[in-house]
């Protein structure tokens, strides 16, 4: 910001004034941005180099999700070159799970299932209408919230096993919490079964 003012100091006084000719070139500017890559134009045209350059949105959300939110990547104990190659690797297969996930329940979140095409990749992108109904209404038909990936995942985490000991005896037995509709239909929409036990 420095740029686009100047100062003017003296023993009594600050004076400061905006440097109008600079501020205006750059306004000029705003919303430009230009995109290199040694791709040949005949492989990828231009609506496709900025369609990639756009996708990496995704890649960083990724990363992010990898190295703080979620995975935990960092920081890494390991001191052997081995160890922390198995533990990137580790992540990134975890990450790969987290992708398909995703996609798996988009159902029970507020993600766009079905994104209209763009007409150009620098048009504004706007939200399907059943994505927009999920905004709006919050629940589905049935009543059961919509929730963000990670809201989702918490919510997932209150499917609580517990071990029953009954009075006069040293049986024990494992019993699971009734599940929530949503908890239910997030293991039906992977095509499994709620596990009594880990394995």
């Amino acid at each position: 910001m420095g740029k686009h003012f100047q100062a003017t100091i003296t023993d009594t006084t600050l004076t400061v004034t905006r440097r109008q000719d600079r501020i205006g070139a750059e306004a000029a500017l705003d919303g430009i941005y230009v995109l290199r890559t040694p791709v040949p134009a005949n492989r990828l045209d231009t609506p496709g180099v900025v369609t990639a350059y756009k996708n990496l949105a995704h890649l960083e959300r990724d990363l992010r999700s990898i190295k703080v939110d979620d995975l935990d990547l960092r920081p890494i104990y390991h001191r052997l070159e081995d160890r922390v190659k198995a533990h990137v690797l580790v992540c990134m297969l975890a990450c790969h799970l987290v992708w398909h996930l995703r996609r798996a329940w988009a159902p029970l979140t507020f993600t766009d299932q079905t994104p209209p095409e763009r007409d150009h990749p620098v048009a504004p992108a706007h939200r399907s209408t059943h994505a927009e109904n999920k905004a709006s209404l919050q629940h589905d038909a049935s009543g059961n919230p919509y929730r963000g990936f990670r809201g989702l995942l918490t919510h997932l985490g209150t499917l609580t096993r517990n071990q029953v000991r009954f009075a006069d005896s040293q049986a024990t037995v494992p019993m699971l919490a009734e599940p929530t509709p949503d908890q239910r239909h997030a293991f039906e929409l992977i095509n499994t079964t709620i596990p009594l036990t880990l394995k």
